[in-house]
């Protein structure tokens, strides 16, 4: 097992309903260290580089476009195995097939609107933390 640090986006669902430090204490409260955090706004341009590899997909534009439409809570967090963990508490994409006791099974009915993001591999969170914390701050 490896220390890892991963990238987490409470999305402008979550923040706009005001879950988000019940989305950090989940994730302290299972041992994570929490390494940074910053509310935002994301840029179309930071959103297009975020969401690249979906480019060519159909649905490219509405993930642009909801991730562009409030605040985000991004998070840089660390630990054991961080991002398989991080992903497993998230739960399925699709909240409809989360199970509860996740965050998208507990709290997120929409694929759309899915309350979370979390870097998928090693090499996303890489990209993805410099991309929302480029002063290194984590």
């Amino acid at each position: 097992m490896a220390n890892e640090r991963t990238l987490v986006l409470v999305k402008p669902d979550g923040v706009r309903r005001g879950i988000s430090g019940e989305i950090v204490a989940r994730f302290e409260q299972r041992g994570f260290k929490l390494r940074g955090a910053r509310l935002l706004k994301i840029s179309r341009a930071t959103a297009q580089k975020h969401y690249g590899e979906h480019k060519e997909r159909p649905f490219f534009g509405e993930l642009v476009d909801f991730i562009t439409s409030g605040p985000v809570l991004a998070l840089a967090l660390e630990g054991e195995s961080a991002i398989a963990a991080v992903r497993t508490m998230m739960g399925a994409t699709n909240p409809v097939n989360a199970v509860p006791g996740t965050i998208r099974g507990d709290y997120a009915l929409l694929m759309g609107e899915n309350i979370v993001h979390g870097s998928d591999s090693k090499e996303s969170a890489k990209r993805e933390l410099a991309l929302f914390f480029p002063d290194g701050l984590v």
